[in-house]
């Protein structure tokens, strides 16, 4: 596995996120080698932990706006890069990156070196994918969960022509704008040095194996590796009494069907009041962080533990 790692120069003059970065070597399952992985933070260090994971093709960068609000509400906010973004290690193929492995990735950073408890996940897209299994896997760990535009894909159920279109153009892009992509998720404009924040962790095309790698690894047939472990997640999550939030934007039509389908599947869901985040696109973080981020305060409030 040959890594790049992201020069610290691309990441200067970042609007609005001026957190220290904070690295941690994690195993990879695969093979011998530690992969570094970065992550910043926020908030109170006795706080609550909220675990906020993006997804493809963002970093923390995303959750800029989230932060401040859910420190000032005395939480611990926690944001680290998946490996391939962000300030973290990139490995440079695409079949260096698996579901598997990211999970693996995730919870090594979370529980083995941060050792996290009572953990509030917040999962989008790939965040959630990702989350939902370590929720599953690890439910002691964990006291909520705010699902966020994303969902749990098996394979038993297709998915819809915009995502294929969404994959389809990463597969084909022989320069992959990481930025306009980003952009195009969003339903309001965002500025230029925005944007040029989320390119920041891609200075070549080289870097990008990760952002290329994730839409080929949703499940999207029955014999996909990830198959098995996402259908006992399911199962696991539909009976697991933790409290359990979706808060979905009102203008994403690639995960927005999935948000009416785990609030009825999972127990936690039950008898709750799930938000809608107002005029917002697929990153509704990028969006509406602010009133994403006060929901979800108001919800650990609701449900302490």
């Amino acid at each position: 596995m040959r890594i790049l790692r992201t020069p610290d120069e691309c990441f200067t003059s970042l609007p609005d996120f001026d957190y220290e970065p904070r690295y941690a070597e994690v195993a990879d399952p695969e093979s011998d080698r530690m992969i570094r992985m970065a992550y910043v933070e926020a908030g109170p260090a006795d706080g609550e932990p909220v675990l906020l994971l993006h997804g493809e093709p963002t970093w923390s960068f995303l959750y800029r706006k989230m932060m401040p609000v859910l420190a000032d509400a005395g939480l611990r906010a926690i944001a680290p890069d998946l490996v391939g973004f962000g300030r973290s290690d990139k490995p440079t193929e695409v079949s260096d990156h698996s579901y598997a492995r990211h999970v693996e990735w995730v919870r090594s950073l979370a529980f083995d070196t941060l050792d996290l408890r009572d953990v509030t996940l917040v999962g989008q897209d790939w965040g959630g994918l990702i989350g939902l299994r370590l929720v599953a896997e690890n439910p002691d760990r964990f006291a909520r969960v705010v699902a966020a535009n994303t969902g749990l894909p098996t394979g038993d159920h297709p998915m819809p022509d915009v995502w294929w279109m969404f994959r389809e153009a990463v597969e084909k892009a022989e320069k992959l704008d990481i930025g306009r992509f980003v952009a195009s998720g969003c339903k309001r404009s965002i500025a230029d040095d925005v944007i040029a924040g989320y390119d920041a962790p891609f200075p070549e095309e080289s870097y990008k194996a990760g952002a290329r790698a994730m839409p080929t690894l949703v499940p999207t047939s029955t014999d996909d590796p990830a198959t098995e472990a996402n259908r006992a997640a399911w199962q696991t999550l539909s009976e697991l009494d933790k409290p359990f939030l979706c808060a979905f934007s009102d203008s994403d039509p690639i995960t927005g069907p999935m948000g009416p389908i785990l609030q009825r599947a999972m127990a936690g869901a039950a008898g709750r009041e799930h938000p809608t985040i107002t005029e917002a696109g697929h990153f509704l973080q990028e969006d509406a962080g602010d009133q994403l981020a006060t929901e979800i305060a108001s919800f650990i409030r609701a449900t302490p533990r």
